[in-house]
């Protein structure tokens, strides 16, 4: 195959790999981001994981395994928030996105054919997008209510 390939091509297909795999990791970074400011929000009694241990989703090949931990964790400290707080979300917030993603991640690293890896690799964006975007929705909630009633706010006993 390489035969096929131009002496200067193949410097060309590494340089556009190192890129794509840059950008990759940048934006795992920016993901990470959102999640620690969403964790710090979050009271320490009702993190299920550290703010700090969310930087595991950017590195590479760990993060297959580390998905689906921060869908199962960063679900369980929502849910544990904002059951204390006494505002009604949905049952487990964010982890149906985070398992998608997370499945969808693990299956584009298995080498399937192309078009199966294509198809797996638009899923896969598809359901990374909605679940940042499902992240930072509980996010703002969760600053919203801080912001109105405070902190150390715990919804008033029945």
């Amino acid at each position: 195959m390489f035969e096929l390939l131009q002496d200067g091509k193949i410097e060309e297909l590494y340089k556009y790999a190192v890129i794509g795999a840059a950008i990759r990791v940048f934006f795992w970074l920016l993901f990470a981001f959102t999640i620690r400011r969403t964790l710090k929000l979050v009271k320490k009694e009702n993190q299920c994981i550290l703010p700090n241990q969310v930087w595991f989703v950017a590195v590479p090949l760990f993060n297959i395994f580390w998905n689906f931990e921060i869908a199962k964790r960063l679900s369980d400290s929502l849910n544990n928030e904002f059951y204390d707080r006494k505002v009604e979300v949905e049952d487990n917030p964010t982890r149906k996105w985070g398992l998608l993603y997370a499945w969808t991640f693990l299956l584009s690293n298995i080498p399937f054919p192309v078009t199966i890896l294509v198809s797996l690799g638009l899923l896969n964006l598809i359901y990374f997008g909605t679940y940042w975007i499902k992240i930072y929705q509980h996010q703002s909630l969760l600053k919203l209510h801080i912001d109105h009633y405070g902190e150390n706010y715990i919804g008033d006993e029945d």
